[in-house]
Formats: structure tokens, sequence, C-alpha cells
């Protein structure tokens, strides 16, 4: 089909503007990247360029060298995985009921949970009531907290409301029980907002640092957010104590306040990041459609 003039300027500029904010999203992801690649001296001096003038990967060789790194990386991916699973089955579970069950008092329970959304009280009460629930340097506090998310209990319930009740029915008329019609009916079609919600949850669960910051002490507990922020506050320390004890190195630490290389600082971003970033292009078509059809009606 042949455009006209007006077609073919409005074409142009629809081109134009996904171009320049495709490059505004992935530039800082692409900066990241190239500075991890490069040397640290030739970074330190900026002569970071689009590729860098002698690819290295002396910086990733040094953050798995890190004590205790590759123990975190475990319990960052194990935390983010159980707990991914277990806040889909539980919240699951919850829209279920609430949709297709007539529970006593279904509507105030999800009322309630909507407004938790909102009144979030802030990190001091949520601090003293996991401490009185004992969930302190506990693997539990990362799992127990996160079973019933509002936010994504909206969305499943928003979801499930548009599944025919005849297809339950139909179930229920073949003898099958209400846990099997869950399992083997509702979860197969509810791929879409399935896999938002995963997304969601597991980039939430992966991120996550308060938890870790404020609760966790024992080293053998915790995710890679909280390790390589120690690291990076210990090889800081040390950097300016060394130069606080050599004479003229002082006014180079002033001036300085974070001694750790940049380029250590960006791959540790990017070591941090690499794991979330594989794991969207795989669940992107689901996640955008389960997005879309959740927001129906809201």
């Amino acid at each position: 089909m042949k455009l006209n003039a007006r077609e073919v300027t409005f074409q142009t500029l629809n081109y134009l503007v996904f171009t320049v904010f495709t490059v505004v999203c992935i530039y800082p992801f692409y900066y990241l990247l190239i500075v991890s690649l490069s040397d640290p001296q030739e970074a330190s001096k900026g002569l970071v360029t689009f590729w860098p003038i002698e690819l290295t990967f002396n910086n990733y060789a040094q953050i798995l060298k890190i004590d205790g790194i590759g123990r975190a990386f475990f319990i960052s991916g194990f935390r983010a995985i159980i707990g991914t699973v277990l806040t889909l089955l539980f919240t699951s579970m919850f829209a279920y009921g609430l949709t297709k069950q007539r529970t006593f008092g279904r509507k105030f329970m999800y009322r309630a949970v909507v407004i938790s959304m909102y009144l979030n009280a802030g990190l001091i009460p949520w601090f003293i009531t996991m401490k009185m629930l004992g969930l302190k340097d506990s693997f539990l506090l990362y799992i127990l907290p996160g079973l019933i998310g509002p936010f994504f209990l909206i969305l499943i319930k928003t979801y499930f409301e548009q599944i025919s009740a005849a297809i339950e029915e139909s179930a229920l008329v073949d003898g099958a029980g209400y846990f099997t019609i869950f399992l083997k009916i509702i979860m197969p079609i509810s791929t879409p907002i399935v896999a938002a919600v995963a997304v969601f949850s597991a980039v939430g669960h992966w991120n996550s640092w308060q938890d870790n910051f404020f609760l966790v002490s024992d080293r053998n507990l915790q995710t890679i957010q909280l390790v390589l922020l120690n690291f990076l506050r210990e090889s800081e320390t040390i950097a300016q104590q060394l130069a606080q004890n050599q004479n003229g190195l002082q006014e180079l630490a002033n001036a300085n306040r974070t001694l750790t290389p940049f380029t250590i600082k960006t791959t540790i971003t990017m070591v941090v990041s690499i794991p979330i970033i594989c794991v969207y292009p795989w669940l992107q078509k689901y996640f955008v459609k389960g997005i879309m059809l959740g927001a129906v009606k809201g």
C-alpha cells in the first residue's frame, strides 16, 4: 500500500521518537557494560569511549574474588525463585478464593488487603514487627512478608474475574475438586498474569536489600546486594585509612571521597543486574499481555 506524504511524515516521526526513546533507555546499561570492561586507569582518565581501548575482564575477576560472593549469589537466587513461587501460589489461591468462592467476609478481606497497600506505615513499624516475629537473622525473613502482595492480588483477582464460570462448573460436574480446578484449569489458562506477577515478584526479591541491611547480621544469610555493599564500604574505608597514613596523600583522600575504582562499582552494578536482564526477555511477551489483561477492569 502506497503511503501519502502525511502518512510518511507521521511514520518517520514515530520511528524518530521511538529511536530516541530506545537510545535513552539502553544507553545507561551500555555505559555500565563498557566501563565494566575497561581498564581502571583508562576509565579514571575519562577515556571511556563507545568501545574500550583495551577490553578486559579483570574487573569481573576481581568481583568474583570477594569473600562469600558465591554463597551470596546462591542465597539471592534461591530467595528469588522460592519467594516468587510461594508468592504466586499463595496470592493466586487467595485471589481464587475471593473471586470464585462465596466465602464469608471475602469483600472485607479484599478491601483490607488493598487498603494496606495505600497505608504503608514505613520502615520502623516493619522493623519492629519483623523483630517481634523472631525473623531476625532468619531466612524466613526473605519469604514470609511477601507471601501475599496487595498489588499482585489486585492483578490476579481482576484476571480471574474474566474467566467464565462455565469452565469451573463443567469441571465440578466431571467430579473435580476446587483445588484440582485451581491447579489444573485456572492456573494454566492464567499464564499471562502469572508471568507478569512472576517478573514483578522476582525483581522485587532479587533487588530487595532493606531486610538484609537492618535485620541480617549473619554473613551466611546475606544476599549479593549486601555482600557487595559491605565490600565497597570496607574497601573505601581501608583505602582512606592508608591514604591518611602516607605523606602527601591526605589531600588526595579528601578530594576523592571514594577511592574504589569506578570500574569496580559499575561491574558490581552489572553483576547484580545480569540475572534480571536475562530473565525479562524470556517472559516479556507474557508480561506485557498479563499487564494489559489485568488492567482491563481494575
